[in-house]
């Protein structure tokens, strides 16, 4: 039996407030923002399936309880209630929380209390610049107030997160940019903002992948599966291999996020790279009975001790349990059938699991209690 007995889920978001409907609910399942085909529905994936398997039995129902039946029930609780029954469900002890997303989702206190467990922020670089630059009105105040805000963030976040894959692309020229250059786009950014243009100059994303890279804080990248209508192609881990080189020895660490379908090359950065790991998250979370699958292949070129347990959960409390329950199981097949066939021990089993599931989280992210909310 590989036990796994505390997580940290080292990134998610907030659950949402707010009590949904059937059709609500289920646009959280899906991978984009547009409804399922007529005469189909997005509980028929492996997300919906495994929702459906570890849930209804934390709200006091029998697994793969219908979906009218599980969300009546949910009605029943209320939104808070049920929230606390998952969460808490959940086995996850410490939350990572990417506050970066817009909605009516709760902050890390809010998961901490709710959850019972401590949480801490982790800052979105995109938006922090975003807001930086809705209250500098000149390019030199732009710039200035930028590199004192990821200073000061730094201070009570425990890590940093990019989706630069995600508004550009993660074939960014690996080197700073130069001054002038960051100027420029500085300048034709800061235009583009009075309109509502969101950072996407490539540029400016580099500069502040940097700049959080001089803080010392971890840095997360978003890479593999993202937004809806997001050329997959662009966010192949394997892009940041030269931006991976470029800071390596500068006391920063690189977590890849996601990663899937490029799981595997994630993994392969995260052994070759001391300072690359790499996250487990939707990998698992979104192939639900076919995680362990996964979960061989990654462990197949990772060191044991460069991967991180995460649920990638977002506005459902219920992804925050799929993730965890999906994570256990698969490591129980994967490492007990290695177990069972003589080619690992047991105690050698049970202590990757303890590294993959929180030891390493608590190494890489300092994790001694630092700027923690706390749940009870």
């Amino acid at each position: 039996m590989i036990d796994t007995p505390s997580l940290v889920d080292q990134y998610c978001h907030g659950v949402l407030r707010t009590e949904l409907g059937l059709g609500t609910f289920e646009a959280h399942l899906g991978r984009g923002d547009r409804p399922p085909a007529p005469g189909t529905t997005f509980f028929d994936t492996q997300t919906g399936f495994a929702v459906r398997r570890w849930c209804p039995p934390l709200l006091g129902l029998e697994p793969h309880c219908p979906p009218a039946r599980y969300l009546a029930r949910r009605r029943e609780l209320g939104v808070m209630e049920s929230g606390r029954r998952l969460l808490r469900g959940s086995g996850i002890t410490t939350y990572l929380v990417d506050t970066g997303l817009p909605g009516d989702l709760t902050g890390p206190r809010e998961m901490a209390s709710v959850g019972d467990a401590d949480a801490h922020e982790i800052v979105r670089l995109e938006l922090l610049a975003e807001q930086v630059a809705d209250t500098s009105g000149t390019v030199e105040s732009l710039l200035a107030n930028l590199a004192e805000s990821v200073h000061a963030a730094a201070a009570n976040a425990v890590a940093f997160t990019s989706v630069a894959g995600v508004r550009h692309g993660l074939a960014l020229a690996p080197q700073p940019p130069g001054p002038g250059e960051v100027r420029g786009a500085a300048g034709r950014w800061l235009a583009a903002r009075r309109v509502g243009g969101p950072l996407t100059d490539p540029v400016l994303l580099r500069h502040l992948l940097w700049i959080a890279v001089a803080s010392g804080r971890p840095l997360q990248l978003h890479a593999g599966l993202g937004e809806p209508g997001l050329r997959l192609d662009r966010t192949d881990p394997v892009l940041l291999t030269d931006f991976a080189r470029a800071t390596a020895g500068l006391g920063t660490d690189l977590i890849l996020l996601h990663g899937y379908p490029y799981h595997r090359h994630a993994a392969h950065l995260a052994g070759i790279f001391p300072h690359v790991y790499a996250d487990l998250g939707p990998a698992l979370a979104r192939t639900g009975a076919r995680a362990a699958a996964v979960l061989a292949e990654i462990l197949e070129l990772a060191p044991f001790g460069k991967l991180l347990f995460s649920s990638g959960a977002h506005g459902l409390p219920e992804l925050h349990v799929v993730g965890a329950r999906l994570f256990r199981e698969a490591l129980g097949r994967v490492l007990g059938g290695w177990v069972s066939e003589g080619a690992w021990s047991l105690a050698d089993a049970q202590r990757v699991a303890g590294m993959i599931g929180s030891v390493t989280a608590q190494r890489v992210y300092g994790l001694s209690g630092t700027g923690a909310a706390r749940g009870g």
